[in-house]
Formats: C-alpha cells, sequence, structure tokens
C-alpha cells in the first residue's frame, strides 16, 4: 500500500502506482515535525548516516545548507534545520540531490513515512529533485519532480514483509543547483523490538574485462601525429608485445629518424605535409605492420586526444621531482607507454621565487627542470607543466606568469617541456568576470599566451583550464586551445565522476582534431591529493563508466594516480586498446547523448572506420535492461556487435541491441563492420 498525503497548505498529488493514476490525499502525522516518534517508530537520522552516497555528508536533522564541516582547527558550520512549507522538523534526512541510503529491514519493518520537498530556504531558486523509496528492488514511489517553491508533500510506504529499503533523491534531470532537498521527520516504523540498520548498496559482480598485455607484437593507438617543422620532433611508435622488440619504418618525412631498438621517432621536420609511414614491430612471438600517419605544419599538434598522467590528483602539492621520475618509468613499465601515454604532466606547487632578471625559478623539490625532461624524453614520453596568467596561481603561494608570459613560455621551452597547463585562477584579481558577458576579456591572457607560444622554438600542447567564467567550449578553439577545461574539479565519488560526464551533451559540436572538451582528469586506481595514495572510491562498475564515458567524448586521458601502487585491474582499465581506439579515434567526432530513459542513457560517435561506439550507461540503482535501436543510430539491416571490454564478439543483431546493464555500470559496443 501507498498512501500520500499533504502538509499544511500543500496541493492535491497525484501519483502513479500499479499502473494507473490516483489521487491520494490527507494529513501528515503530527509527530513527525515533533523531538519524539511515534510507538515503535525510529529517526532515519539515527542510523549511521556514513552510509548515504551524497556530494555532502549529512548531518542528523540538518538541512544539506548545513555544508561538508569546517575546516581543522575551525568550528563546525551552524546547523541549519530542515524546514519545509514553513514546518521546522527536528529529525529528518537533508540532501543534495544524486543522493541515496539503503536500509536493512529484516521483514521487521510496517510503514516508512515522511514530508518531502525542496527546503524552503531554496523558495526561490532554481532547485527541482525527484524522491523514490524503492523495496527489494523495485519502484514503490516516485513523486515526479518537485520544484523550489512548490509544497511539501506527506507520503507512507507499506514495507510489510520488505528484507531491503532504499531511498533515493534525484536531480530532476537539469543539474544540482540549488537541490536542497528534505525527508522531513523520516521514520520507519518497526515491529516492537526491532531496529533498522543502515547498509552500504548491494554491488552487482566485479566486471569482466579483457587485458591489456599481448605477448604478440601489436601497433597500438594513437596512429597519427603532429609537429610544427624546424622544431624538435619525438614520437614513441605505440606498439606492445613480448620482448625485445625491433621496430622499422619505412617513408619518414625528411629530418626524422628512428631508434630500432627503442622505437623512438626523433630529429626535426624538414617542411609541412601528411606522410603515411609504414611501419613493422618484430618480436619473439611474431610481428606487427601498420602505418602511423606523420603531419608537418602549423597547430597540428595533439590531433588525438593527449593521453598520460598529471600529479595532481594523487600528490596535490607534495609532487617533487622523484615522483614525476616514477611515474615515468610506470608508463614504461606497466605498458601504458606502448598504448599511446605519453605526457608527464606536473600540475601546480614546482614554482620557486623570480631572480634578479624576473626569470621563473623552481623550487627545491626540483633541482634541475632540465635534467627531469631528459630523464622523461629519454623514455619516449614527453613532459608537461603547469602555470597561471594571473599573478598567482590556484594554490597561491606559487608565482603566475602574469606580465612574465614570455619570459616563462621561453624558460619552459629552455627546460625542455612539451606541454603547458595555464590555470585562470588569480587572473579574476585583474579582470572580474562575468558570465560570457564579456567574452573579449576572458579570452584575453589565453590569446596572449598563444601569440607567445607561437613564436617559440619548441611545440607545446596548449591546455586551458578556465572553468565557471563563461562557455569555454564555444571560443576555446579561437584561441588556439588544444584543450579546454569544461568542468569543475572532479573527485573519486558517483555523483561527481556521473554529474560531469553525464553534463557534457552538447558540447560534442565544438570538438575535433586538435581540440576537446577536458572533463578533467581520471579518478581510478590510488589517489590522494597530498595525502597517503588510497584507493579510488568508484566502484569497479563505476570505473567502467567513467573510461567509456570519457573515451565516447573523444576526451583527454591523464591519469591521476600512483603508479607505485598500479594493480592489473586498473592497468588493463587504461590499457583496453579497443577502448583506447575509440577515445584515440583519428576522427575526433565525440559522442553526445543518444536517447535517455529515465536514468538510463545511450551515448553514441561515429568512428573512422565507418563503425559506431555505443555506450549504454545505467545511472539507476539496480540493473536494468537497456536497448538501442538501429533506427536512433542512423543504421540498417543486420550489424555485427563486439563488446569492447571484453574483446568479445555478440554476434550479429537486426534492428536493435538489448544489454542487461549492472547499476552505476556500462556496456560498451562497438556496432557493424569496417569498411574503411
Amino acid at each position: 500500500m501507498i498512501r500520500i498525503s499533504r502538509a499544511a497548505g500543500a496541493a492535491m498529488a497525484m501519483l502513479v502506482f500499479a499502473g494507473t493514476w490516483q489521487p491520494l490525499s490527507g494529513q501528515a502525522p503530527g509527530w513527525l515535525s515533533s523531538s519524539t516518534p511515534a510507538a515503535n517508530a525510529v529517526w532515519i537520522d539515527s542510523l549511521d548516516l556514513s552510509k548515504v552516497i551524497a556530494n555532502r555528508a549529512p548531518r542528523p536533522g540538518q538541512s544539506a545548507l548545513g555544508g561538508r564541516g569546517g575546516r581543522a582547527g575551525a568550528p563546525p558550520p551552524a546547523p541549519v534545520p530542515i524546514l519545509l512549507s514553513g514546518t521546522t522538523y527536528l529529525h529528518g534526512l537533508g540532501v543534495t540531490s544524486n543522493a541515496e541510503l539503503w536500509i536493512d529491514l529484516s521483514q521487521q519493518a510496517k510503514e516508512f513515512v515522511a514530508v518531502i520537498g525542496i527546503d524552503d530556504a531554496r523558495k526561490t531558486g532554481r532547485g527541482s529533485a525527484t524522491f523514490e523509496v524503492w523495496v527489494d528492488g523495485k519502484k514503490r514511489f516516485d513523486s515526479g519532480i518537485l520544484r523550489s517553491g512548490d509544497s511539501a508533500r506527506a507520503i507512507a510506504v507499506d514495507l510489510s514483509g520488505a528484507k531491503r529499503l532504499a531511498l533515493f533523491v534525484g536531480d530532476g534531470g537539469d543539474g544540482g543547483t540549488d537541490d536542497i532537498a528534505d525527508w522531513g521527520g523520516a521514520a520507519i516504523v518497526m515491529r516492537a523490538g526491532a531496529k533498522p540498520v543502515a547498509i552500504a548498496p548491494p554491488l552487482d559482480p566485479a566486471p569482466v574485462i579483457a587485458a591489456s598485455h599481448t605477448v604478440v607484437p601489436r601497433i597500438n593507438n594513437p596512429r597519427i601525429t603532429g609537429a610544427t617543422p624546424g622544431r624538435p620532433f619525438q614520437f614513441l611508435i605505440p606498439a606492445s608485445g613480448e620482448g625485445p622488440l625491433h621496430y622499422a619504418a619505412r617513408n619518414l618525412p625528411a629530418g626524422l629518424t628512428l631508434d630500432p631498438a627503442t622505437g623512438i621517432i626523433s630529429g626535426s621536420l624538414k617542411g609541412s605535409g601528411k606522410t603515411a609511414v609504414a611501419v613493422t614491430v618484430t618480436g619473439p612471438k611474431g610481428r606487427a605492420t601498420g602505418t602511423i600517419t606523420i603531419v608537418g605544419g602549423e597547430h597540428q599538434l595533439a590531433l588525438t586526444p593527449p593521453l598520460g598522467w598529471n600529479s595532481w590528483n594523487v600528490w596535490g602539492g607534495d609532487v617533487d621531482d622523484a615522483k614525476v621520475r616514477v611515474a615515468a618509468d610506470a608508463l614504461v613499465k606497466s605498458g601504458l607507454a606502448a598504448q599511446g601515454y605519453t605526457y608527464v604532466n606536473i600540475d601546480d606547487a614546482w614554482e620557486g621565487p623570480r631572480d634578479a632578471n624576473g626569470e621563473i625559478t623552481s623550487n627545491a623539490k626540483f633541482p634541475d627542470m632540465k635534467a627531469l625532461a631528459d630523464y622523461v624524453h629519454s623514455k619516449g614520453l614527453k613532459i608537461g607543466i603547469y602555470s597561471s596568467p594571473g599573478p598567482r596561481t590556484c594554490q597561491q603561494r606559487y608565482a603566475g606568469s602574469y606580465q612574465h608570459e614570455e619570459q616563462d613560455a621561453r624558460t619552459w621551452a629552455k627546460w625542455g617541456f612539451d606541454y603547458i597547463k595555464y590555470d585562470w585562477c588569480s587572473y579574476t584579481d585583474i579582470e572580474p568576470r562575468n558570465g560570457n558577458a564579456d567574452l573579449p576579456s576572458l579570452e584575453k591572457p589565453y590569446s596572449l599566451m598563444r601569440s607567445v607560444l607561437d613564436k617559440l622554438d619548441r611545440d607545446l600542447v596548449f591546455s586551458l583550464c578556465q572553468y565557471g567564467w563563461g562557455k569555454v567550449w564555444e571560443w576555446g578553439a579561437d584561441v588556439g586551445g588544444n584543450l579546454w577545461r569544461v568542468t569543475g574539479d572532479i573527485t573519486d565519488t558517483w555523483n561527481s565522476m556521473a554529474g560531469i560526464g553525464f553534463a557534457q551533451t552538447g558540447h560534442e559540436q565544438y570538438v575535433g582534431p586538435g581540440r576537446y572538451n577536458d572533463v578533467d582528469m581520471l579518478v581510478v586506481g590510488k589517489l590522494g591529493w597530498g595525502g597517503t595514495p588510497r584507493d579510488t572510491r568508484l566502484t569497479p562498475n563505476e570505473q567502467l563508466t567513467h573510461i567509456s564515458l570519457w573515451a565516447l567524448q573523444a576526451a583527454p586521458f591523464l591519469i591521476g594516480a600512483d603508479f607505485s601502487q598500479i594493480d592489473d585491474f586498473t592497468t588493463n582499465l587504461l590499457g583496453n586498446p579497443e577502448v583506447l581506439a575509440v577515445d584515440q579515434d583519428p576522427m575526433a567526432k565525440a559522442a553526445g547523448r543518444t536517447v535517455q530513459n529515465g536514468r538510463t542513457e545511450v551515448w553514441s560517435r561515429k568512428l573512422a572506420d565507418g563503425t559506431t561506439a555505443v555506450g549504454l550507461f545505467n545511472r539507476d540503482i539496480v540493473a536494468q535492461t537497456i536497448t538501442i535501436k538501429w533506427s536512433d543510430l542512423g543504421l540498417t539491416g543486420a550489424k555485427p556487435v563486439r563488446d569492447l571490454w571484453q574483446q568479445k564478439n555478440l554476434g550479429t543483431r537486426s534492428g536493435s541491441f538489448s544489454a542487461l546493464v549492472p547499476r552505476h555500470g556500462v556496456v560498451l559496443v562497438k556496432i557493424g563492420s569496417a569498411t574503411r
């Protein structure tokens, strides 16, 4: 049984249940807003709230406006009570959207009761949310979208015989802005003497994924690279297999040579143009042949999305020379360098003081930047650095490049760097911004740095980090960026990763060779942000969703993990050649959302060989069967389907493809036969 009632002044509610529409009404029990529960009722906020999956850790009986907690040594934020339609609730669960709580009932519960809505503090905001009650894997109540200013609703859900209860708050389909959602007075009425227990959500079995290693030689991606004629050129042929490997190439452009023992092509292009280079890789277990395309010309960098490592998500401000060298060594040892992972990028906190001539120096953690760059280059890899167009970097203690733009760029080139992440941060102190209203001012510091980079005698990939002021995806390419951050900082939670990744539909039109939406660094493996590295909080299925969604969007893959502790699952996750081939497809045509049905989504992109890469994503809290129709993909007839994570052919399908997709999981397939 489900009853729905209204708090004082609430409008009549409508509920879909058991396939029929029913108008239901009544009054919320008065004890819901009191300090004393009814007989045998247990307040939800008396349970272990550490089990709540949410962007913010909830506090008993308080609205999510109460914040995340104070900094070390600072007093905690002031309590903010739950307030719905003018009534204060002393007990309840206040969360932001995309939050869930699972509870073991052991068949001892009678009823769940609560008053639901967007907190009164957001009456004039943009908040919207859905409130759902799941019982033993089936949705028993769905509020539909409740918006800021809507009257609160009282609900009661029959739990007779139930083993497990799940409470979920969705985001209403428009993101999480102002989604301060309350389960006011939430309580479970139990049988005498019984207690509910908050639990972790049940996990689907760990996904089976193919190994990334091979003993037989294999040429991987990327198979296209570009550089400016006259500047230093370096490219490691991305080939794997049991060694030692021997490399050979025919038709190398003038000015380039190949080291047959390492597979490193180096030198300096003599002229512009596109050259198809025939490559052969031979090892004890066989040989592989393929074609590498080398493009010479201005602004021909990053013809596929950059692959590599960035120091921030693991070391934060504690990065140093030794940690960067370990990362370079591990990219090679793990086999990921042979899969195309090229860049070893130092984020913030390398900077030292400027010398008497104003030239930037490195701090004591980086005693010799030129020697570090040379070490990374000796592995066939490239190295990146970080700065800000403002007077200070994001860590505030370190010097940015404001009024030293050309001087700093020449220093980076002198040291031998190949990539610059240029992070807005304190530039707001120079020119405060308000959205996209003043586009020339938003573009100004990046256009300036682009003009400086063009004067150098060394190629540097240009990464813009300017999220929060304007739609950078619309103008990033206009200022010469190769990639640009389109999100806030990612964390290793489902809400953060999914909230970022699934919000990108519509941005795909701005992606192409040499220009990419940067949806932030990867959060798999051992992470730390400067603390002791620990395992990512993403489940294995969530990690597959993360990598699949980034690959479909032609996003940069910048690993933020401690490579000294990388395990087989993470190596296989990052090194699956068929998944990387989607991300590194030379057409660089990014995916958008093709179909959405509730919290299941299908994203797809056309590939250069004529096939279609398709991701079936389940954002729901239980497994769901997802179907994609050929008509939604612009396909007709019978088509072969291949599972990319398992590297397994699934047979030929006509008209559609369906798969059971686990909670927070994905099935990533390639549909069709290569035609070119």
